[in-house]
């Protein structure tokens, strides 16, 4: 595995799309996990100046389903969220978040991950799950 070649293929992915709008950056990839960060400022606030639940489950499927792509090493598939729960347990003003995603369940067709979201002092801020399916690519 290629760590810096892969960490930069998912970073040219992020190019034009929520992930650029959210600033998610892919900062490490091992045998089991993937890893992005994403900052917390104004821009992913909910109304109280807390960083917004939708904004850091958006973090969790990208590094999640990305996860799947990179730990699955199969180029002919695509793969989807198809559902995502998340549980918010800590909330952020600044700063950065990382999700941490690693595969409970890693089938052909079906997958399921844990994405651990963490502040900058490694405090657990959300635990999430989420189920993919890959499929063929058109």
């Amino acid at each position: 595995m290629d760590k810096d070649n892969i960490l930069r293929i998912c970073n040219a992915l992020v190019k034009g799309n929520l992930m650029e709008t959210l600033a998610i950056e892919f900062i490490d990839v091992g045998i089991d996990y993937l890893s992005a960060r994403m900052p917390v400022s104004p821009k992913v606030h909910q109304l109280d100046g807390l960083l917004h639940g939708g904004a850091t489950v958006a973090l969790a499927e990208t590094v999640g389903s990305a996860a799947v792509s990179v730990l699955s090493q199969d180029p002919t598939v695509s793969t989807l969220g198809i559902e995502i729960s998340a549980n918010h347990l800590k909330s952020v003003r600044s700063g950065f978040v990382t999700a941490t995603a690693r595969p409970l369940k890693m089938g052909k067709t079906i997958q399921l991950m844990e994405i651990k979201v963490t502040d900058e002092d490694n405090n657990l801020i959300s635990h999430c799950k989420l189920s993919t399916i890959s499929r063929p690519k058109k």
